[in-house]
């Protein structure tokens, strides 16, 4: 199963781009024995600004996807629970799994709507690049628990 981030805007050189690239690296690397990957980030821009013109330019990467919108109403998971989703999905045979990440001022409503389900990252509000960022460890964390790493909190 293919796992795409798709992300509005584009994230300048800054530590979280590095921990970005670090993520999927791993996770690629680390999820080809699973059927996992590779994991791979999309930027997209939209011409206008606002929820509604990020959306259209959202929607052209969702074809054939199963979709989880980032959201902060959205559910929150344990990271065994995340990896445990993440396995169900592939092992229903899902192709592709996308999150989507909104711009600053998150997702437009229609869109989260349309979704197959959410993730929030908690109550806390955070900025942009490091919740692209807390994504891709998460998604490499997933990869490991999966794989049999050992994980700390069991």
């Amino acid at each position: 199963m293919k796992i795409a981030i798709v992300a509005i805007g584009r994230l300048a050189r800054s530590p979280e781009t590095e921990l970005v690239k670090l993520y999927v690296e791993r996770a690629t690397a680390a999820g080809r024995a699973l059927g996992l990957g590779p994991v791979e980030v999309i930027e997209v821009e939209a011409r206008k600004p606002g929820k509604a013109a990020e959306a259209e330019a959202l929607r052209p990467h969702l074809a054939d996807s199963h979709v989880i919108a980032c959201d902060e109403r959205g559910k929150a998971r344990a990271s065994r629970a995340f990896a445990e989703e993440i396995a169900v999905l592939r092992d229903r045979g899902v192709r592709r799994l996308v999150f989507l990440i909104g711009g600053a001022d998150g997702l437009d409503p229609d869109l989260v709507k349309s979704v197959q389900g959410t993730l929030a990252f908690g109550p806390q509000t955070w900025p942009h690049a490091l919740a692209r960022a807390m994504l891709c460890e998460q998604v490499w964390r997933a990869v490991s628990i999966l794989a049999g790493s050992p994980y700390h909190r069991d």
